[in-house]
């Protein structure tokens, strides 16, 4: 079984930037809105993937991803996801024994900014760099699929402080 470790923090500044070592657009819808499992389509323009995903138990969850041609990614996006779609840029960033994956959300969720953290155990330790604020893993909200149902535009008063 596969299963992700992850960890989800806000970002309270910009200073990750220096250590950008790789960018990725993303494009991201769901194929369905229920709790469990998630159904993913994502493409970064020249490949694409369909993920499942288990409902969140603390910091792990079960996940299958599969790779499927962009052409069908896309044709999903148009015409079989939830919207609206997902759209953001990862930028990955080296920090220690870990890499980061910053995710700057454009479209409906601009205005976002999201540090996340795979483990390779739930308890594993880590130092948590400057930029990293306060942590959002157990906060549905922060979900992708929760942003493609209500996206982060739509929050008012309930939008948190880094």
């Amino acid at each position: 079984m596969a299963l992700e470790i992850e960890r989800k923090f806000l970002v309270i500044n910009d200073s990750w930037r220096s250590g950008v070592t790789e960018t990725k657009n993303y494009r991201q819808g769901y194929l369905c809105q229920g709790p469990n499992p998630s159904i993913r389509v994502r493409t970064d323009g020249v490949k694409a993937w369909l993920n499942l995903k288990s409902s969140s138990d603390g910091l792990t969850r079960n996940e299958y991803e599969y790779a499927i041609s962009l052409i069908d990614a896309e044709e999903m996006l148009d015409h079989m996801t939830v919207l609206p779609i997902v759209e953001k840029k990862r930028y990955l960033v080296p920090c220690g024994r870990h890499t980061w994956e910053i995710d700057v959300f454009e479209g409906s969720n601009a205005g976002l900014v999201v540090a996340e953290l795979e483990l390779e155990h739930a308890d594993e330790r880590l130092d948590l760099p400057p930029w990293v604020g306060t942590e959002v893993t157990h906060d549905m909200r922060f979900y992708n699929m929760s942003l493609a149902t209500r996206p982060y535009s739509q929050w008012s008063e309930d939008k948190p402080v880094p």
